[in-house]
This record gives C-alpha cells, sequence and structure tokens, in this order.
C-alpha cells in the first residue's frame, strides 16, 4: 500500500475525496439500507456532485466492493509483516484483527459504525455474495503468503489453502456473532474465541 507521504498533493486530494465518499456511502447505506438509498442521495450526503461520485465508484455497490479490496489488502500487508517463526495462528490471528481494531481503536462512536457496515454487508444478499467473492481471493493471497513463509508450494501443498480458509471462516464468523449481537459482544473476544477453536489444526504444519 502506497504511503500518504509518498503522494502528490492532487493524489492526497483524490484519496481524501474518495475516502469521505465512501463514509458517506456507506453509513447512509447501512442506516437506510442499500435498496432505499439513491446516488443521488450519497452525493449529496458527501456534498459533491453524481458526476464526481461516479468519478469514484461505477454503483453504489462498488463503494462496498471497493472498501473490501482496501480490507483484504490490509490483512494481506500485516501477514506479511508477522515475524517469520510465528505459528501460523497468532499470524494470521493478527492480521485479521486489523480491521477489527481499526473499529475500536478510534473516536467512542467508530465501533458504532463500523458495526452498522458490517450488519448492512451480512444482511444484504447481493453485498454479502460481493463479501463471500472478496474473501475467496484474500484466501488465494493469505495462502500465497503461507506458503513463502513456510517454504511450501502453494500449488502442490495442501496446508496453505485449508489454513488461509479456516482462518477466514474463523475471521467471518466472529463477524456474524458481533452483528447477531448488536454490539454486546466484543469483535476481537470473538475473534480470540474463534481461533481457539481452529489453532490446533492451523499449527499442525509447525509440529
Amino acid at each position: 500500500m502506497t504511503s500518504d507521504s509518498s503522494l502528490s498533493l492532487a493524489e492526497r486530494k483524490r484519496l481524501l475525496v474518495a475516502t469521505e465518499l465512501s463514509e458517506a456511502a456507506l453509513q447512509l447505506l447501512a442506516l437506510r439500507g442499500f435498496d432505499a438509498v439513491t446516488v443521488d442521495e450519497i452525493a449529496a450526503e458527501a456534498g459533491v456532485s453524481k458526476r464526481t461520485f461516479f468519478r469514484y465508484f461505477a454503483s453504489k455497490e462498488d463503494v462496498v466492493v471497493q472498501f473490501l479490496s482496501g480490507m483484504g489488502g490490509d490483512i494481506h500487508t500485516a501477514l506479511a509483516a508477522r515475524p517469520a517463526d510465528e505459528p501460523a495462528s497468532a499470524a494470521l490471528r493478527h492480521a485479521l484483527a486489523v480491521p477489527l481494531l481499526a473499529c475500536t481503536d478510534q473516536h467512542p462512536d467508530h465501533a458504532a459504525r463500523a458495526l452498522r457496515v458490517v450488519q448492512l454487508i451480512l444482511r444484504t444478499p447481493a453485498l454479502l455474495a460481493r463479501f463471500l467473492e472478496r474473501q475467496a481471493e484474500w484466501r488465494e493471497a493469505l495462502a500465497a503468503e503461507l506458503a513463502r513463509r513456510r517454504g511450501l508450494d502453494p500449488a502442490a501443498d495442501l496446508y496453505p489453502r485449508l489454513a488461509a480458509g479456516t482462518a477466514l471462516v474463523a475471521f467471518h464468523t466472529a463477524l456474524q456473532r458481533w452483528g447477531d449481537s448488536d454490539a454486546a459482544d466484543d469483535p476481537l473476544g470473538l475473534l480470540d474465541r474463534a481461533f481457539a477453536v481452529v489453532r490446533p489444526a492451523l499449527d499442525a504444519q509447525d509440529r
């Protein structure tokens, strides 16, 4: 991921507008429902023209797709940064905690806003389908990174894809429980509980 400091002024401005548009769109969609919100309303909420919206996103669904793509990139980057000798379960748990930390580590109402977005995605069939598509892409990227860390051939060894897929099931399950609990549960605590279940399988390759 390119750091903000390496971007030109125009690129930083474009990134800022895209971020503000994405946030406005996600919150409006989460509050009112995906089908009830129009692109015109999103543009008005963000204080831009409809034409400006379409410079950044192909549709309101594309807002969510790009949001999920960014999340996947953050998870992969986090896994690649973990110590080489760290058990797979710990490395994957830390990587998958990154988007949840972003939900809980900022201003007080950020977790509530993030929860609404999670519920929007999980409860809207079209968006859930996109989420599952992105997870399939994440699995391949995480599997390649796990194979690199362990010196395995991702095309021949079953472990990398199985481990990446198992970790993503744990992540998805934690998100589902968080969404169903309406914030009664802590998402990081749920992720820890999910990983406690799958840890033996994830670390089998290390024994």
